[in-house]
């Protein structure tokens, strides 16, 4: 009976803790909330710094990455990463629906812009080698606020591109099999664009978060073998296709105008899309400084010019009206009598794509981590297996998600969104950089801090400006002349009125401010070229991260850059405010 009284005693008193302990968290709740406004202005004010980003948050994870890569491997990880659905279906549908034969132009177009972006992050990912990628370089130079915006659409860009990846993975494999089209998709009376289930997706995203958890340097090796047979797939595709060209098929070359041009270079742009995954890899890279370089701008380099090849022997095979959209390769060798050669582009297509979801499983683990080490997301997911020495749960995160996005949503809807939420990045990145060479804290001017800011906010508007008098009368000119001159004005100023602050250690990007300015003017004009259902979607998005951030984010960020450094004072103080808030 005593036993009985204390067992109820002591289940009581736990009972009694566990309430006492949940209403004190509900009033350190309550009180964050109340302290919004403040908190919103100190996390909007304060920027990262170098040696943060490089020491202590990556203590966050509790064990290290394993430093294990080299160019050679960064190099192959960039075929991997970029190579896949981009250049194998949404060459034929672009072609077929905006561009015609000048698809080639629209890969020229958004390979110029992506060869910008990459020299944005090349410049970062060498100064600042660590796993958060532009998370980490935006913290730094334009804080947290912007930080955490982008944090939100790199989180949409990594779950998005997985689950678009997988679903042209079903396409061709579809294709592979000889089957009719979604005929290995579960058909549904839900909304168009939603109505196709996709398992295969699943269970291919799994197979590839699951290899990617394993090991870094086993998911190369496995990297590198099936990106140098996709490699030779794509020679195949290439020199067979100009084999069996007829230039006839490029008449009229241009048959939906220039507008087609860049409303297909906005949606190819996914085509390029991946290379960021590279960076994310300098916590594991073993000499940043040599092999990045190599590693991004190499990779990016041959990547351009096979796609430009790629489209252009589509073009001439094929007459736009006639290619297919869903595995224009395929039926395009099908039509020029080499039945048989549409089952090697599409075991081509399938190991291209599958590399891409590797190595995109091991850059999105990579960018979840630094980001749940700034607390913006629960630190659960920056841990680092001791054994694997990889984000196993950052990559379950991203994993978990795509296949829930791939199992109902269609290419079209997918591809769209991702572009307009990688563009975005891109230009933000361009944005940081001209912060980082004109802007040091404690060293530069007040006056000249103004400067900068309204040369970037001319820049930017009038970028937007260019972007909209395109969208609204791609034939007129007379919005040209007012915003092009802006813009150079704008970049002009940076020019000649700032000098710069801070030279790059060892790699930096040419011709600054003129190459990040125009990054920042294409990424926005091949943003207004989407249609307007993308920036619905990114909208929506947007609302939801800001939701999340000031009920969640904000205070999580907040209290981890104070409380290491609170005086014991102010924590006595701030737990008597925070009962006296208390129900």
């Amino acid at each position: 009976m005593m036993r009985f009284n204390k067992e109820a005693i002591g289940d009581g008193a736990n009972k009694i803790s566990s309430q006492k302990n949940l209403s004190k968290n509900w009033g350190t709740y309550r009180y964050a909330l109340s302290q919004t406004r403040v908190r919103f202005k100190d996390r909007l004010l304060s920027r990262s710094d170098d040696a943060n980003e490089l020491g202590e948050l990556r203590k966050q994870s509790e064990n290290e990455m394993k430093r294990c890569l080299n160019w050679w491997d960064l190099i192959w990880f960039g075929f991997g990463s970029v190579i896949g659905a981009g250049i194998f279906v949404l060459t034929g549908q672009e072609a077929h629906d905006h561009a015609g034969p000048a698809i080639v132009l629209s890969y020229v177009a958004s390979g110029v812009s992506a060869m910008l972006s990459v020299f944005c992050y090349t410049e970062f990912a060498v100064e600042i080698p660590v796993a958060g990628g532009s998370f980490a370089y935006l913290r730094v130079e334009l804080g947290d606020f912007a930080a955490f915006i982008t944090a939100g659409n790199i989180l949409l860009e990594s779950i998005i591109g997985s689950a678009a990846v997988a679903r042209a993975w079903t396409s061709y494999f579809t294709s592979l099999l000889n089957r009719p089209s979604n005929s290995l998709r579960i058909h549904t009376n839900l909304t168009e664009g939603y109505n196709l289930l996709d398992p295969i997706a699943v269970v291919v995203i799994a197979l590839a978060a699951s290899i990617a958890m394993a090991s870094a340097r086993k998911t190369s090796y496995l990297n590198w073998i099936a990106s140098a047979i996709n490699t030779l797939v794509i020679l195949f595709v290439i020199i067979a296709g100009f084999a069996h060209a007829d230039t006839a098929n490029l008449k009229p070359f241009t048959p939906f105008g220039a507008k087609g041009i860049f409303q297909a270079a906005a949606i190819v742009y996914f085509a390029y899309g991946g290379f960021d995954n590279i960076a994310t890899m300098a916590e594991e890279t073993k000499n940043p400084s040599r092999d990045i370089p190599i590693g991004l701008l190499g990779s990016m380099s041959i990547i351009t010019v096979i796609y430009c090849l790629m489209a252009l022997s589509l073009s001439m095979m094929q007459k736009y009206t006639e290619i297919d959209t869903g595995a224009a390769y395929s039926v395009a060798f099908e039509s020029v009598g080499m039945k048989w050669a549409k089952y090697l582009v599409a075991l081509g297509a399938l190991k291209g794509m599958t590399t891409v979801l590797l190595v995109g499983a091991l850059g999105q683990g990579r960018y979840t981590t630094h980001i749940a080490r700034a607390h913006m997301i629960p630190p659960w997911f920056a841990l680092v297996h001791p054994k694997t020495g990889t984000p196993i749960n950052a990559t379950l995160l991203i994993a978990i998600s795509s296949a829930c996005i791939a199992f109902f949503s269609s290419l079209d809807v997918l591809a769209s969104l991702l572009s307009v939420s990688t563009l975005f990045i891109f230009m933000m990145m361009a944005v940081a950089l001209l912060v980082r060479r004109y802007y040091v804290r404690g060293i530069t001017p007040q006056a000249n801090l103004l400067k900068l800011v309204i040369f970037l906010l001319i820049i930017i508007a009038s970028s937007m400006g260019t972007s909209a008098s395109w969208g609204l009368n791609p034939s007129g000119w007379i919005g040209y002349t007012i915003t092009v001159p802006l813009w150079f004005l704008g970049t002009l100023g940076i020019s000649v009125l700032l000098p710069q602050q801070r030279t790059p250690k060892v790699w930096g990007v040419p011709l600054v401010p003129w190459l990040p300015s125009l990054s920042i003017a294409t990424n926005l004009f091949l943003m207004g070229s989407l249609g307007s259902d993308a920036f619905v979607r990114f909208a929506i998005c947007t609302v939801v991260m800001l939701v999340y951030y000031f009920f969640f984010g904000l205070h999580a960020t907040y209290d981890m850059a104070h409380e290491q450094n609170k005086p014991e004072s102010m924590k006595v103080a701030e737990v008597d405010s925070m009962e006296s808030a208390g129900p």
